[in-house]
Order: structure tokens, then C-alpha cells, then sequence
């Protein structure tokens, strides 16, 4: 593969300054690091949280004494890979348009960066080390996950044919709700539907708070999202999907049951949010940014209540007199 040096590549613009790509990786690899979204982590941390949330909450459905760790890091490997390989295929596709838009014209391939051929070959890699993953997981979970191929791959297109891509992206950033209790209880079963539906609400709802960086040039080149759609009424769009997404978490852990710590991290992951809506605004792309970030903290916070159920019960309780 060829690349330019990656010391002169245009700046990313949501790229954090002086993050570990710009400052450690060998210059010829930053610009596929970049591809890949390497050097912007938060993508990775929201695809992997629902496979999180579901394998925690399978393993105190399954009456288990912790997580499993071995799911837990498969997949840690498996979002990054397959958020990489995602991005990639979203780059290629979308090169053309990246070059009007003033946040997007500095990506590898739409910069000259990287080529097209060198970034299907790319892609290829990270598909490859995804489906090492996929194989590691049980037969009911290999099925579970090449189902969601389909919308992984034409969720790229539909910001030119619809209003609402961001709800295609929620399917697919949310399957892994899917994955955890799949790999788990070798079924579906309603908690894990529940998470699942509570969780491409989430998906919708903070995309929708992305998309409001580039309404303006999107309206320009042609390409449709829900930042364009619900304009200045955004803040109760999205106030009405984080307490949808409530509604259907809480469902899912009565599902179950839980204990009181999944409760607890619920309120917490439901105080996150409304506290991103009174963040928000939808003028100030730079506050629409961290907004959007901050999800990985309020996923983290439910995701440390669902584990605490399953870990401190068998730990701490039976110690009680």
C-alpha cells in the first residue's frame, strides 16, 4: 500500500490536537490509522457499548457470577475493527462529497492521502479481522451477526435517498445489543429486543446531534439527515428519543430482573442525557461535538451498573450477616 507521508496530511477536524496517531505512529500509517477513525475513538466506544450492556445483562439473566471477560474483550476487538472497516467503506463511497464539505475534505481519501484500490485493500484487512471475531463467538451469534451485514453495508447510500440515515445507522451501531445475549443465552429473547430498540433511539437521537456540524454544506451538496429534517425543533426530537430509550431500558431490565445497581446506573445513564439536552446547541457545532461525545460516558455509566448487579451480589451480599 501506498500513502502520502502523514506529517503533511490536512488537519481532521474533530481529531482531538497531539493525539496518539499525530504523535507516535510511523508516517506512512497515519493516514490508514486515520481512515480507520483511530486517532477518534468515541466511534469505536458507541458501537462496542451495547454489545456491553447485552452481555451484562445476559450474564445476571443467566444468573452468572461476572461478565464474561473473554466476550467483553472479542468485542473490544471486534467494534474497532469493524468501526474501522465501516468507516472505510463510508469514505470510499462518499469521497466525492467529503471534498465539499469543509469537515470532512481533509479525510486520507478524499485528500489523495490514501487511494481507492489501497483503501479496499484496507478494508478487506479490518473485514478480516472482524470475522476472526465473529468465528470466535458461538454458531447462534456467528448467524446473529452476519444478519447485520446488509445495513452495515448500504448505510453510507441512504443519506442520499433518505431524510433519516441516522436510523439506519441506529440499527447498525445498536445490533450489538443483539450480540451480547446471543453469545450468552444462544437466543433472543425480549430483554435483549428491548435494549436493542432503546438503543437505535440512542444511536438516532445523538447522530442527529452530529449531523448538526455539517447541516449547512450538507444542504448544499444535496445529502439529507435528521439535522436538516427536524431543524430548529432538534432539542424536543431528541428529548422525546432519550426518554423513548429510557422507557425501553427500563423495560428490558424488568425483563430480566435486575438488582438495584443496574437501576442505579440507569438513573445515572438517564441524568446523562437529560443534561445533554440542556447542553445543547444546535448553532455551536464545537458544543454539538462534545454533546455527541459525552454519550460514551453516560453508556459507560449503565454499563458499570449492569456489571456491579452481576458482580457485587456474589461477592459482597453473601459476606452480610
Amino acid at each position: 500500500m501506498s500513502a502520502r507521508e502523514g506529517a503533511a496530511a490536512p488537519p481532521i477536524a474533530d481529531a482531538p490536537r497531539g493525539n496518539w496517531v499525530e504523535r507516535l505512529a510511523p508516517g506512512p500509517v497515519r493516514p490508514y490509522l486515520r481512515l480507520a477513525r483511530m486517532d477518534r475513538p468515541i466511534g469505536s466506544w458507541l458501537l462496542l457499548l451495547p454489545c456491553w450492556w447485552s452481555t451484562a445483562l445476559a450474564a445476571i439473566a443467566n444468573d452468572d457470577p461476572y461478565p464474561s471477560p473473554k466476550l467483553l474483550v472479542l468485542f473490544a476487538i471486534g467494534a474497532v475493527a469493524m468501526r474501522g472497516a465501516g468507516c472505510t467503506w463510508n469514505d470510499i463511497l462518499d469521497r466525492k462529497i467529503d471534498r465539499q464539505v469543509a469537515r470532512t475534505r481533509g479525510r486520507p481519501i478524499a485528500s489523495g492521502q490514501v487511494s481507492v484500490p489501497a483503501a479496499f485493500a484496507f478494508l478487506v484487512f479490518q473485514a478480516l479481522v472482524g470475522l476472526a471475531v465473529l468465528l470466535s463467538l458461538p454458531h447462534f451469534a456467528i448467524v446473529t451477526g452476519i444478519a447485520s451485514l446488509g445495513v452495515v453495508a448500504v448505510y453510507p447510500l441512504m443519506k442520499r435517498v433518505t431524510s433519516v440515515p441516522q436510523l439506519i445507522l441506529g440499527i447498525a451501531f445498536s445490533w450489538g445489543a443483539l450480540m451480547g445475549w446471543a453469545s450468552v443465552m444462544r437466543t433472543i429473547a425480549d430483554p435483549a429486543l428491548l435494549l436493542f430498540a432503546g438503543s437505535v433511539l440512542w444511536v438516532f437521537a445523538y447522530d442527529t446531534i452530529y449531523a448538526h456540524q455539517d447541516k449547512e454544506d450538507d444542504a448544499i451538496v444535496g445529502v439529507r439527515s435528521t439535522a436538516l429534517l427536524f431543524g430548529r425543533s432538534t432539542g424536543l426530537a431528541v428529548s422525546l428519543c432519550y426518554a423513548l430509550v429510557v422507557f425501553l431500558f427500563a423495560a428490558a431490565l424488568m425483563s430480566v430482573p435486575v438488582g438495584p445497581f443496574a437501576y442505579l446506573g440507569l438513573i445515572g445513564f438517564a441524568i446523562h442525557l437529560w443534561m445533554q439536552v440542556r447542553r445543547l446547541d444546535i448553532d455551536d457545532p464545537e458544543r454539538c461535538l462534545a454533546v455527541f461525545k459525552s454519550n460514551r460516558d453516560a453508556g459507560l455509566i449503565l454499563f458499570v451498573g449492569l456489571a456491579l448487579d452481576t458482580l457485587l451480589p456474589n461477592t459482597i451480599l453473601p459476606l452480610l450477616p
